[in-house]
């Protein structure tokens, strides 16, 4: 073999190596440019105001609760940590203009894209939480099948699980979601 190819094929080797150990960013659309810090101090904030909002509605029967930006990001941030295979990572979750909307990052091999979820949310002719996914946007990577059941179904939960023992029997009234914060209201039955 030729003493000159040595490098060359050398270094092409550490060229290939360093490519398939990285991850590709292939685009999808921008985070807004307002990041949302993660951290445990949000995530101790929204139980302190969901223990806050089941003892008011223990007491007098209403129930209002508001949720920030940073503590439902935290929130969706340690669900996701939990799972083995998340559908995404690096969650920041803003509400704004009625909408609920969910900035992240997929991953498929390789290959990573930031998504966007758009949720609108709201109460139904029963009182009940209805969710409705407005738009999906995972860039040039494919919508995942049955996501519209599954971020339902997440929500659904989270919304069961964080109000705990005061959504067996709620009534939810309103639901707003404006600058920065949802607004839950209901009375229990």
């Amino acid at each position: 073999m030729n003493v000159r190819k040595v490098p060359l094929l050398i270094g092409l080797s550490v060229l290939v190596v360093s490519i398939l150990a990285c991850t590709i960013n292939i685009g999808g659309p921008a985070f807004p440019d307002q990041r949302i810090p993660v951290s445990t101090q949000a995530m101790g904030e929204l139980e302190t105001a969901i223990q806050a909002a089941e003892d008011t509605a223990a007491g007098s029967g209403q129930l209002s609760l508001v949720i920030t930006e940073p503590q439902i990001t935290a929130y969706l941030a340690s669900l996701l940590q939990d799972q083995s295979e998340p559908l995404f990572t690096d969650p920041q979750v803003y509400l704004r203009n009625g909408q609920i909307q969910i900035f992240g990052l997929a991953q498929q091999g390789y290959f990573q894209a930031t998504i966007e979820i758009v949720i609108t949310a709201g109460v139904d002719d029963q009182g009940k939480l209805k969710i409705e996914l407005t738009s999906a946007d995972f860039g040039p990577l494919p919508v995942p099948v049955g996501l519209n059941d599954a971020v339902t179904a997440a929500i659904q939960e989270a919304f069961t699980g964080a109000i705990g023992p005061a959504a067996i029997g709620l009534r939810l009234e309103r639901l707003t979601i404006a600058d920065g914060t949802m607004t839950v209201v209901g009375r229990t039955k």
